[in-house]
């Protein structure tokens, strides 16, 4: 076993660990933190951040192209499901009223969201385009 590959197993194994520990403070901040935004962030970019530390670790454990571009596939996918995902959540809370808008310091949506006018408009603050 050469130094290199002794290396590059150490740096797996480090950031193995380092993505594990990443994913449990996502899990700690889904538990604890108090709404539906925050927790959807929680569940978004720790969870991410700690599947890209941990995929990168075996990869450098793996070191064979197939297996890596599995792997590159996982980490694909990850990025382009998890923050739709949340997204969705977060929407589908705004819009069921599952969160306090008072806590929220910008609300984008209210303008599209709120209930027409009796002249058949929307609410609309100045500069704004009109809705179709």
């Amino acid at each position: 076993m050469s130094a290199w590959t002794r290396a590059a197993d150490l740096a797996g194994a480090v950031l193995l660990l380092l993505g594990c520990l990443q994913c449990l403070l996502g899990v700690l901040g889904m538990l604890l933190l108090p709404d539906v935004l925050a927790r959807s962030h929680s569940a978004t970019k720790p969870q991410t951040l700690g599947l890209l530390l941990i995929v990168a670790g075996v990869a450098l454990r793996l070191r064979n192209g197939i297996d890596n571009g599995t792997l590159a596939l996982v980490v694909f996918f990850q990025f382009l499901t998890a923050p739709v995902a949340s997204h969705l959540v977060a929407r589908s809370a705004y819009r069921t009223r599952q969160l306090v808008a008072h806590d929220l310091v910008r609300d984008d949506l209210d303008p599209q969201l709120s209930p027409e006018d009796e002249d058949g408009g929307g609410a609309q603050e100045a500069g704004d385009a009109p809705r179709p």
